[in-house]
């Protein structure tokens, strides 16, 4: 299984666990973490979800040959249930980033409760680059949490920054030294086991319903336009491109 469960002392702790390929994020993980996000949900023993990455790595986003498939972005794909599951879960979830945070190992972060990154964690959104659109509602907050200007640079630049500017930026809590990161959101998601668990599912509500709608609505909207890119020419130079380890060539494109 490539991502893994574990519920301890009131914690799930959800690992993507696939680190030969960095933690890339295939159809059948989409499937395994959406069904984990139930059983926690299910659990009244859970308090708080904590995500992390084996080896080191937190994810390099989706797997490049399921891109291959056009149906990856269409409505009852894996990956939109995946983000569908994950913004609309009631109780806190924590992430803890090490190494490398690429497309939705970045975007997923912006439905997470609390972030905290390592002091060498990298982040890039490089859609464009890959001739696709942004997902999981980014087009929409990121702009909110970290300003129209920044979110534009990476989002249409696809620039990879460091963790202090994940934190500047509104993205991440905290950074700390690698090898504590872990352990300290371990620590922050077992402070939710001594509070009421009802309030902090109420206050998690009322922190995000303003926004559900729309939310919902920018997901949709933009796997409207994904999935077509992915299956266009644009996309189909890049990703040949990287699986043929050549740059790619996009001057023929209008």
């Amino acid at each position: 299984m490539s991502v893994t469960y574990q519920s301890d002392q009131g914690i799930a702790a959800l690992a993507f666990a696939r680190p030969a390929k960095r933690n890339a994020i295939t159809a059948e993980m989409y499937e395994q973490f959406v069904a984990h996000l139930k059983t926690a949900a299910a659990d009244t023993a859970v308090r708080a979800v904590l995500v992390s990455g084996e080896g080191g790595t937190f994810t390099a986003g989706n797997d490049l040959k399921d891109f291959s498939n056009p149906k990856f972005a269409q409505a009852d794909a894996p990956v939109i249930s995946f983000m569908q599951g994950l913004a609309a879960f009631e109780k806190p979830v924590i992430a803890a980033v090490q190494g490398m945070a690429v497309g939705i190992g970045v975007t997923m972060l912006l439905h997470c409760d609390l972030v905290y990154v390592a002091d060498d964690a990298t982040f890039s959104m490089p859609f464009t680059s890959l001739g696709l659109v942004p997902e999981f509602a980014s087009t929409l907050l990121l702009p909110q949490i970290a300003g129209r200007a920044r979110a534009a640079e990476k989002l249409l630049l696809g620039k990879p920054f460091p963790a202090a500017e994940a934190v500047v930026m509104g993205l991440a809590n905290a950074v700390l030294p690698s090898a504590e990161v872990v352990a300290h959101a371990t620590r922050v998601a077992r402070m939710f086991t001594a509070l009421p668990p009802g309030a902090v599912r109420d206050t998690k509500r009322l922190l995000r319903q303003p926004q559900v709608a729309a939310v919902k609505e920018a997901i949709m909207r933009e796997a409207g336009v994904f999935g077509p890119r992915l299956a266009g020419d644009e996309a189909r130079e890049a990703i040949t491109a990287i699986l043929e380890k050549r740059p790619a060539d996009f001057s023929k494109f209008q």
